[in-house]
């Protein structure tokens, strides 16, 4: 979605899950006809479906449903601007097993296999920040390396270092024809820092083919971060930010304001980050809409069941909601903590929340305790900048794992309006 707001247009889509397949049909849909097909199941590399041809404008946009290794895309070669997606990231996760090169889900390989068979203008990948640790960063300058030269393939049987070493010897040669390299910027991010209302460290890996010229100092200029947490504090203290959500009770403001650090980095023009009460409240969406409030959730309707809520769907209460020591809740105030998926389902800090209303509480040295639920599907939509009308197919759990390995929308059109603007930049000096 990121991507296609950036002004590209679709032309073969894949995913392995079954419910984000339903949910990737349900919503394409909407927008484009779409032709959902199914892979066998492969275990050896053979393409069993494919290859596919560029559809026209308005045509059937490919849903390929199951694993990428047996889809061909030889007919795509030469014809497609953009190569977005994001290898499972579990192998690198510091929530996953954590296995690296040697976890069979590793699908980097199979990012380069597509790179080769469609050799696209540019490549967008984002994956976790696990991938910068140490025990992992020589494979990580390793998929770098194989992005960078991708048609120069891996013998059967050698090792990536062995592969490594070849890599290495012809990036000091620089003799590889600029049709089959790619230039490569590796960027860490924090989603925060996009306009998204969530703390999410990423990183994001661009790739533009070296025959295009694409101007990487313009490229690394419009992906400069526009928002902070210092803007955000500044706008608490001088009531910027109250002035915006003027019903919060005076005891939150009172809480909120104690909390701001006495000492703030100098103001250098960010905007403010987004909170998770923006999110709810309603900020201005990827298209510049500002979107509606949500409704408040009933204490007595924590019950799972869909009331019609302001006509919000997934918009339900859900009861159990705990925190102690290492299992925190989110603030209001701040951006949402990172939306996970989870190994055996969505962890519980994460998605449980602090309220505006308190009770009494006799062992807290304000008499006072914050009441807290789980968040919504529908706010935790909101915090991963989905538009309220993007449908989830599944139960609870499902909705919430498609949403913690989603790309947030806003952030994914950040950078695809930027190797957008370089691609029509590097155009228009060829």
């Amino acid at each position: 979605m990121g991507v296609e707001r950036a002004g590209f247009r679709p032309l073969l889509f894949n995913e392995f899950a079954k419910y984000a397949c339903e949910t990737l049909d349900v919503n394409v849909s909407r927008r484009h006809k779409a032709d959902r097909v199914r892979v066998p199941a492969s275990d050896d590399g053979f393409v069993a479906v494919g290859p596919y041809e560029v559809p026209p404008p308005g045509a059937v946009v490919p849903i390929v449903e199951g694993d990428v290794q047996g889809i061909g895309m030889g007919n795509l070669n030469g014809r497609v601007d953009v190569l977005a997606g994001g290898p499972p990231c579990q192998p690198f996760s510091l929530g996953g097993v954590a296995k690296g090169d040697e976890d069979k889900r590793n699908m980097f390989p199979q990012m380069f296999r597509a790179v080769r068979e469609i050799q696209p203008k540019a490549v967008i990948c984002e994956n976790v920040r696990g991938l910068l640790r140490p025990s992992f960063k020589p494979y990580f300058d390793y998929i770098l390396r194989e992005l960078e030269f991708p048609f120069v393939e891996r013998k059967a049987g050698s090792t990536w270092q062995e592969h490594d070493d070849v890599l290495r010897a012809m990036e000091e040669r620089r003799d590889v024809r600029a049709d089959e390299r790619y230039d490569v910027i590796m960027t860490p991010v924090n989603a925060a820092d996009y306009g998204v209302p969530q703390i999410r460290n990423r990183i994001i890996i661009v790739a533009f083919r070296s025959d295009l010229n694409v101007d990487l100092d313009t490229f690394r200029k419009l992906i400069t971060p526009q928002y902070s947490e210092g803007a955000l504090y500044r706008s608490i203290l001088s009531g910027d930010y109250w002035r915006r959500h003027n019903d919060v009770p005076g005891h939150v403001m009172d809480r909120v304001n104690a909390g701001v650090p006495k000492n703030l980095p100098l103001d250098d023009g960010t905007k403010p980050w987004r909170t998770l009460r923006d999110a709810i409240e309603g900020i201005e969406d990827g298209e510049g809409n500002k979107l509606p409030s949500l409704p408040r959730i009933s204490w007595e309707k924590l019950d799972r069941v869909e009331y019609e809520v302001g006509g919000f769907k997934y918009h339900v209460g859900w009861p159990g909601a705990r925190i102690y020591d290492g299992h925190t809740p989110n603030e209001y105030d701040r951006p949402a903590k990172t939306v996970k998926a989870g190994v055996h389902g969505v962890p519980g800090g994460e998605s449980v929340m602090l309220t505006d209303e308190r009770e009494r509480d006799s062992e807290s040295p304000t008499g006072f305790r914050y009441k807290h639920r789980y968040m919504t599907v529908r706010e935790t939509a909101r915090v991963m900048t989905f538009p309220d009308e993007w449908e989830l197919a599944g139960p609870r759990g499902e909705q919430m794992r498609q949403l913690g390995n989603a790309v947030p929308v806003l952030l994914g059109e950040v950078f695809a309006k930027a190797v957008g603007a370089a691609l029509d930049e590097a155009e228009s000096h060829a």
